[in-house]
């Protein structure tokens, strides 16, 4: 199991991560962020990502998608790929990861399980 921290560290080590961040989306506030900062501000970016988050789950609620849990969301921008998960296990509910990528340095796929697995490692 990994804590907060060593997931961070984890998430940065995916080819292409520019950033990372936990998130309670019930604040926006990020509970820990990793990255250098000088591409992305990440307390912004999990302040916006929050507003996603909130309106994709108000969605699936009108549209009665009970039986559903998003496993993530992707934006895709010229030079960047975002990546936002929720967490899934009780004790991650209201939390979300954040990994923003570049687009010429990392590979979507490989990028979307190693989060995967972190999500599972994570320990909160």
């Amino acid at each position: 199991m990994a804590n907060v921290e060593t997931a961070l560290k984890e998430a940065m080590t995916i080819d292409g991560a520019i950033g990372v961040a936990l998130v309670d989306y019930s604040s926006g506030m990020a509970l820990g962020t990793l990255g250098d900062g000088g591409e992305l501000n990440l307390d912004v970016a999990a302040a916006g990502n929050t507003d996603v988050v909130r309106a994709k789950m108000r969605t699936m609620e009108l549209l009665n998608l009970h039986d559903n849990e998003i496993e993530d969301i992707l934006i895709t921008l010229t030079r960047q790929y975002h990546l936002i998960r929720p967490l899934t296990k009780q004790n991650g509910r209201g939390l979300f990861l954040y990994l923003a990528l570049d687009r010429n340095r990392s590979n979507l796929a490989m990028a979307r399980h190693q989060l995967r697995l972190l999500e599972a490692a994570l320990e909160i």
